[in-house]
């Protein structure tokens, strides 16, 4: 499992501004990790958003 903290704007959050990723950097992030997770046969689809 994975906690991902994911901020618009991570530089103006409340906390954890330094440890958070935009969400470009999230979907590039699920992006690299599908290509892990299949290559290992451990890979759910992950829902999108609209």
């Amino acid at each position: 499992s994975l906690m991902i903290e994911v901020h618009p704007n991570p530089a103006k959050a409340l906390s954890d501004g330094p440890q958070s990723l935009t969400p470009g950097q999230f979907d590039e992030l699920t992006q690299q990790l599908a290509v892990v997770g299949k290559a290992v046969g451990r890979w759910a689809q992950i829902p999108t958003t609209a």
